[in-house]
Formats: structure tokens, sequence, C-alpha cells
């Protein structure tokens, strides 16, 4: 007898090959419309991008219906034809809502178009059907903040709601559901996810995390240092910080746990790693792109930016290893197991990470778009993946990584949707500024009380969310509140970015910690924690670059870079950095009592202000601090 699961897993097989269409067709657009001249020959393009939103957005719909259809959640006969009609209507209302999008959109753009009934059904099923999606991929948060938003577009509307819903959330083409934001994650996000998925594919990641531990499997934290390496490289291609866990934590986390770390700690390490992959540049997240265009600078600026802070978001990292390894006792290893050693071909791999990051920094460097840099490293790499002899013999994996990295683009689709709900409804109402004003009031006009509240929204709304989301949400909200402030919008929406970044190391619901767990074996809520406390500096980070936007490297942050300037800075960086983390293991050459303990938290704290006068004693006391523990020590520590 047939089973009941061979239409479940049929579905799954057509959705790999409508991926390879999506990617395919939104490929061949990007190319006429990113690709600059090349010699004299003309530019192709620019397109506008409304003919092909509503096509993409529906074959999308398609992708992640069939990839993961509700029938295979249920059991039972009746249940599974339930749900399967449930994902036919939602299908068929989205794939009407799309066609309609297109005819009265492209086919009669310069038609005046009164509004009729049936829009605003359409555009009501639209959103229906974009909420389901959202609920069963992204969860209830961000769901529920669309939710919330609708209620209050329909509570505080004036006029028809007929033309209200139409014009602002279905048909609008600059802040409606197929607008602005919709466009630059056609156009601009697509080729980096497809790029990160063709990468994975290549085999090249093992590699890398074998070199890695080579190079440090002699420090009493190799397994540990090597995770945090070898993640953070990996995660600055994938920019998915549950991806990189997935991705990487199989191999790292029991090496880690055997070289004498508890699971949770374990976990907690490949969690932050992971993490901080979205914020290491040249390849970051999808919300970086984004932020580019938002705030109107070039990737280039962006990638700029985001060095100095996430070079010491690591070094707290590898500095919080180190102290763990102190504490514990932890002895280095002299030997490597014969599965990690490193091969000739392991070395030759790197090339297949190297060569499409360096070919994406020289494109933006020649002033490319993101997207076409993206583009040229993708065809290279289709060619060089063939260095590798897996590849050679099952040539089937790129195919794979294609369509992976199809889906996973139409996953992040039905969420950003679903934020555009969020923004049109916002938006169209005036809510943002509403807020803004509001929210002056409360935080007496003070910066410090805005950032608290920013930091703790983003947090809060990070929940389960992707960082995407939870940055666009806040900085629509209280972005313009941060701006009154005298913050360049770069700092500020840098800010919401690490936050939004920063939610998925942050209990109760931490993602990235309690996806290690699931590897490690530890208690996801101890993991939780664990990952929090290692990686606590990413939390204090952005209240230094607004006090000190010097430290961004770039003027668009607000601050003018000065060689002596910046040195300081890097020094209180450093001691900074070694304060927090010591503080958060309590331990530096010797055990930390709770009052040394606080003391160095404020000292930490201390230095982020930008008056000498408060940051120097401050300063001063840190090193004393270290100075006289250091002094405590029996013996010289190994590292």
């Amino acid at each position: 007898m047939q089973s009941q699961t061979s239409p479940i897993k049929s579905w799954t097989t057509a959705s790999a090959l409508l991926s390879m269409l999506i990617a395919f067709a939104a490929g061949l657009v990007l190319i006429a419309h990113k690709l600059p001249a090349i010699g004299p020959l003309p530019r192709i393009g620019p397109f506008e991008a409304e003919p092909y939103r509503a096509g993409v957005f529906f074959l999308c719909v398609v992708v992640v219906v069939l990839a993961a259809p509700l029938a295979a959640e249920v059991s039972g006969r009746g249940k599974k034809s339930f749900a399967l009609a449930v994902d036919m209507i939602v299908l068929l209302a989205l794939g009407y809502a799309s066609w309609r999008f297109f005819v009265d959109v492209t086919l009669m753009h310069d038609t005046i178009v009164f509004f009729e009934p049936y829009q605003a059904w359409t555009t009501a099923a639209a959103c229906v059907g974009i909420l389901y999606l959202s609920w069963r991929h992204w969860g209830v948060p961000l769901t529920a903040v669309a939710i919330l938003s609708l209620i209050y577009f329909a509570w505080s509307f004036q006029g028809s709601l007929v033309d209200d819903l139409t014009e602002n959330l279905w048909l609008a083409l600059d802040d409606g559901i197929l607008g602005n934001i919709t466009a630059i994650v056609l156009s601009t996000v697509f080729p980096f996810i497809i790029l990160g998925a063709m990468m994975e594919s290549t085999g090249a990641g093992m590699s890398m995390l074998k070199i890695s531990l080579r190079l440090l499997h002699k420090y009493r934290g190799g397994p540990a240092h090597a995770a945090v390496l070898g993640s953070g490289l990996f995660g600055t291609i994938s920019g998915s910080s549950v991806a990189n866990v997935v991705g990487t934590g199989v191999i790292t986390i029991p090496l880690i746990k055997q070289r004498g770390f508890s699971p949770n700690f374990a976990g907690g390490v490949e969690a932050t790693a992971s993490t901080g992959g979205q914020i290491m540049p040249p390849i970051m997240g999808a919300a970086a792109l984004i932020l580019a265009d938002f705030v109107g600078v070039s990737y280039v600026v962006v990638m700029t930016a985001a060095v100095v802070p996430a070079v010491f978001y690591y070094v707290s990292l590898f500095m919080t290893i180190v102290f763990e390894s102190r504490r514990l006792g932890v002895e280095a290893a002299t030997e490597i197991s014969e599965e990690m050693q490193v091969t000739p071909q392991d070395v030759l791999n790197l090339v297949l990470i190297l060569a499409p990051i360096g070919i994406i920094v020289y494109s933006l460097l020649r002033g490319l778009s993101p997207a076409g840099s993206a583009l040229f490293a993708l065809f290279a790499l289709l060619f060089l993946a063939f260095i590798n002899p897996d590849v050679r013999r099952e040539p089937w994996r790129l195919v794979v990584g294609f369509a992976r990295g199809s889906q996973a683009f139409a996953k992040l689709l039905i969420a950003v949707c679903c934020i555009s709900i969020i923004v049109a409804t916002m938006l169209s109402t005036g809510l943002p500024s509403q807020l803004s004003f509001f929210l002056n009031g409360v935080t007496n006009s003070s910066l410090l009380a805005t950032l608290l509240l920013a930091a703790g929204a983003c947090l809060l709304l990070g929940m389960g969310m992707p960082t995407l989301p939870a940055y666009l949400t806040i900085i629509i909200v209280l972005g313009s509140t941060m701006n009154s402030f005298g913050l360049e919008p770069l700092t500020a929406h840098f800010f919401v970015f690490y936050y939004g970044v920063a939610s998925g190391i942050t209990p109760p619901v931490a993602v990235a910690a309690y996806a290690a767990a699931a590897i490690s074996g530890g208690n996801p809520s101890k993991t939780g924690f664990a990952a929090l406390r290692i990686g606590i500096v990413i939390f204090v980070l952005p209240f230094f670059w607004v006090y000190n936007p010097e430290m961004l490297l770039v003027p668009e942050a607000g601050g003018e870079f000065e060689l002596v300037g910046f040195v300081l800075i890097v020094l209180r960086l450093l001691l900074m950095t070694y304060l927090i983390a010591t503080a958060a293991s309590r331990f530096d050459f010797t055990q930390l009592g709770w009052v040394e303990t606080a003391l160095r938290m404020v000292a930490a704290l201390a230095l982020i202000s930008p008056l000498m006068i408060v940051w120097g004693p401050a300063f001063a006391v840190g090193v004393v601090l270290v100075v006289l523990n250091r002094q405590r020590s029996p013996a010289t520590v190994p590292q």
C-alpha cells in the first residue's frame, strides 16, 4: 500500500525545483539590473522592480508551502485532508492577490484606479495568507506584532477602509507589502543568500574548521578557540546564526566538550561565535544589506564601520575562553584526532572561501553594487568548486546548494512581507511620529534612557525573530527619536542592528543557544545564560560607539577620524573588553571576589564615557585591578 507521506516527499522535491527556478529567474533580472557597463558596452537596465515583485513573491509562497506542508505535521486522514485544503486555499488566495498586483500596478500604472471592494478583499486575503505562513515558519512574536499593527490600522483609519486597505497595504509601491523593503530584498539580499548556500555546499567549511583547530589546538581552549575562528568565518558567509550553529556546531561542540568544558559552555561558545557572523564583514547578514539602503550609504561604508566592533566582539570571545580555561584548569592537547588532521586538499579548499570574499571586496571597492559583486563571486565559485574532489564526484551538491539557498530566501521573503505589513500600517497611521513624541516625554529627553529603551525593545522583539524583523521594526518606531538627539542615521541604525543580532543569545528565547543546546546535550536555558555571559560585550559595544562615533571609522557615523584619538579608543576598548570578560567569568589570574567583580564592571562601563575626566580614572583603576590580581597569582598562568 502506498505510503501516506509520499505526496509530502514529492511536494518537497517540487519545492526544490521551484527554488532553483526562483534563483534562475531572479538572477537573470539582477544581472540586467545591477551589473554596470563593461568597456564600451552600454548598461543594460536598470529596470523597475514592479513587474517581477509579484511573480517572485508567489513563487516563494509556493516553495514555502511545498517545502513544509501543514499535512506533514498532522496525523490521520481527515486531518491531513483538512491541512491540504488549508495549504491549497493559501496558495490560491496569494496567487490571485499576486495576479491582481501585476494587473493593477504593472499593466495599469498609468491609469487612475478607483478602488473597488474586491480589491480590499484581495488585500485582506493577502494579509491573512502572509500572516498564516509567518506564523508557521517564524513563530508567534513576528506574527503577533503584525496582527496588532493591523488592528491598530483598522481602529485608527479615517475615510474608506476599502481605499485605505488597498492603497496602503497591497498596491502601494513605496511602503506596501510588495514595496521598497521587498524590492531591496529581491535586488540586494537574494544573491548573497544563494552565494552563502553555494559556499556551504562546496564542503570548504569542514576544511576551515580543521585548519582552525590545527592552528589553535595547543592552547588550553583549543577547540573552543577554533570554534570561534571557524564559526566566525563561516558565519560571515551565511549570515544566519542558527544555520551557523547547525552547520559548524556538530563538529566543534563535541570537540569542546572533549577538552573538559561543560555542555552548556560548549553550546554557549558555538552560539556566540555563530551569532557574530552577522556582524563580521565583508559578508554580513541580510539586515546589514538593507541597513545600507535605508541609511543611504554604500555597502563599503557599512563594512568599514563594522570592522572595529566585530573585531572586539571576537576578541572578547577569545578572552572569555582563556579565563574559563584557567578557572577549570583545562590542559592543552598535544595531538589532533585522525579525522581532524589537515590535508593539502583542506588548504586548497580555502580558495573556495577566500576567493569569493576577495572578489566581493574588490568589486565593491571598484564601485560595483553589492548584488553585482555577489553575482560575480557566485559565477567564480561555480567553476572553483570543482577543485574539491568531493564536488567532482558529486556535482549534484551544487544543485542542492542552489535549491537550499533559494528555499532559505523564500522563507525570508515571507518574514519580510510580514514586516512590510507592520511598516505600512505604522507609516500610514503616523504611529512612529506619535511614539517619538511620547517617548521624548517619557525619557525626559535623555539619550541614555532612549538607548536603553531601544535596546530592550530590540531584545524583546528579537525573541524568536530573525535579526531583520527586529531591526526594521525598532528603527521605524524609534529611529526618529534617536536621530532627534543628534545621532547620525548610521550610528542609530547600527545600534539597533547590533541589538537585533544580540537577541539570538538573549534568554529566555535565545534561538541560537537553543540550537546549540540540541547538539551539546546541555540544558537550553543554562546554555542561553552561558551564551549571554560569553557574549556579554556585544551588549556594551553599541553604547561605546554612540558616545564615541570615531570608533566606526567613517565620517557618516558622526566623528572625524584622528590617529591619536583612535589609538586611545582602541586602548580603552581593549581594557573594557578585558575587564568585562574577566568579570563575567569571575576569574583572571586568580578567582575574583564579588567586590572586585563589581569594581571591574563599573570601571569598564565608565570607559564608555567620551570625557577624559571620567574614562581616565576608570582606565587607571582597571589597570590597577589587573596588576593586583596578577601579583596574587602564585605563578605565571599559561594560555
